[in-house]
This record gives C-alpha cells, structure tokens and sequence, in this order.
C-alpha cells in the first residue's frame, strides 16, 4: 500500500528542497554578496548583452519552428500508418537519448565547410557569387565574400537548438491527438466545414494548450543547453557566445559571483517565461471550454 498523506508529502517536500530549492537558492545568495552596482556591471555590460540576444532569440526561434513542425510531426504520427512508422517514431526521441556532445560533434561536423551538407553549400555559395560578380548583378551582395556556412555561426547555434528542441514539443502534442475522435472531423465535415476550418475551429483550440507547454519545454531546454551548442559555435564575444558559455568562462576565471549572477538573470527570465505560458495556457483552456 502506498503510505499516508503525510509522509508522502514529507518526502516530496524534502526531494523538492534538495533537488531544486537550495541549489536555486544558493544561486541567489551567492548573487547577494555582490553590490547592487557590481551586479549590474557583471549581467549588463556588452558582452553578456549580446550574449543574451543570442541566447533568448535563438531559443525563442527554435521553439517557435519546433512548435510548428513538431505538430506536423505529431499529427503524422497519430493520424497515419505507412512503413517505417515506428522508426521514424523512435526516431523522435533521439535528442534524448543521443548525449549532447556527441551531437554538437555530429552536427559540426555534417555542416562545417568541408561537411557532407556544409561543404556543398559553402562551394555553391562561392561559386554563385562570383557568377554574380562576373554578371554585373546587384544580388552579390546578399551573398557574404567568405561563402555561406552554418558551423561557426548562430545559425548553427539555432540548428543545434532546434534539434535538441523537438521531442517536447511532438510527445506533449501526441498524447492530447491520439484522444482526440475521429467522429470530430467526420461531424465538421459533415456540417459542411473545409479541412482548415475543422483544423482552426475544432482541433487548434484543443491543442493549443498543450503546444504552448511543448514550446515552453522546448525553449527552457534550448535556454540552457551547452553540450551541443559549444562545438558548433565559434564560441567568439558579441558574435556567437551564447550565455551558458559565458557562465562557464566566468567560472573558470575563478568569478564565481559574477557567474552566478548572470545564472540569475537566465533563471528569472525562465520563470517569468513560463509563468507567462501558463497564463496562455489557462486563457486558451477557458475560452476553449466556453466556447459553444
């Protein structure tokens, strides 16, 4: 028999406290020894700023294309049989599974210059401007003198975010399509509704909540991921230095302070990104069951 209220919650409450409370909070007190100026100078001077931009926008860019191809994903897992289906199921859960350095090798070294992917595009690249330049045209311009890479470059980063990215979004959407009835659709259709339509009137609204969870996963886990993004990137200040990089820099300069300050930020802007997804949540759940 599983025991009483009491003793459960006990040992909640103490897993909880050891686990996630007194690191988080250790976090802020070590913060706290710092003066309110020397703070400011550890988490806004300009290379921890753009080390932010490069953090918060490649996260939030990854979530946002995971949210959309992870429900694509979801939806042909969950409404569709055809060969290899359990493969490419399985397929789903290999960021989780993969460690992340040996994926950040992988993509490296499949995008690089001289990569199975990388290296076609960076000599197309090279090879179209200077077919450009010979003609005359203004468009030599889009294209930049060193070639078109991806290794070494945010974009990188925001491959390698996207791709650690996915599995939260396609396995908290599965669960909710796999509920869903048939007869739904049928019934739409019936009424004389087009495939959009039952998409946006009848199946959306019940997904949303739980595709705002899937991107709120996607981009805390993108937010705080190093074993992945640290190969790929160049890793250079105010270029393509994302911020857990930087903590890790600051911890090895011995300025322990000043690391955990900069955690600090991260961890606020976390919470209040996830307290603003559960506000979303809560709206999309009430004006779902209100609606007729």
């Amino acid at each position: 028999m599983l025991p009483g209220f009491g003793l459960t919650l006990g040992y909640s409450l103490t897993y909880l406290g050891l686990i996630v409370l007194i690191p988080l909070s250790a976090a802020f007190l070590k913060t706290s020894s710092l003066t309110w100026s020397e703070f400011v100078a550890a988490t806004c001077n300009p290379r921890v700023i753009a080390s932010y931009k490069l953090s918060f926008g490649a996260s939030f860019a990854a979530a946002s294309v995971n949210s959309v191809f992870g429900l694509l994903a979801a939806w042909v897992l969950t409404r569709y049989q055809f060969p290899g289906k359990k493969i490419f199921d399985a397929m789903v859960d290999l960021p989780f599974a993969l460690p992340t350095a040996v994926a950040g090798i992988a993509l490296t070294t499949i995008y690089s210059p001289k990569g199975w992917i990388g290296g076609p595009l960076y000599d197309y690249s090279l090879q179209l401007r200077h077919w450009l330049d010979s003609k005359g045209s203004n468009l030599v311009a889009l294209l930049p003198e060193e070639g078109i890479r991806i290794s070494y470059t945010a974009f990188g980063i925001f491959l390698a975010l996207t791709f650690i990215g996915l599995p939260f979004v396609v396995r908290t959407l599965q669960p909710v399509m796999e509920d869903m009835e048939p007869e739904l659709e049928e019934v739409s259709a019936t009424l004389g509704a087009s495939r959009w339509q039952t998409f946006t009137r009848v199946l959306f609204p019940a997904l949303l909540p739980p595709l705002l969870t899937g991107f709120a996963l996607a981009f805390a886990r993108a937010l705080g991921e190093y074993g992945s993004v640290v190969f790929i990137a160049s890793n250079m200040p105010y270029k393509t230095e994302i911020t857990p990089l930087l903590i890790y820099a600051q911890l090895d300069q011995n300025k322990y302070s000043q690391a955990t300050a900069i955690a600090v930020v991260l961890l606020v802007a976390s919470f209040c990104m996830l307290l603003v997804i559960n506000l979303l949540q809560r709206w999309a759940q009430s004006r779902a069951g209100s609606s007729p």
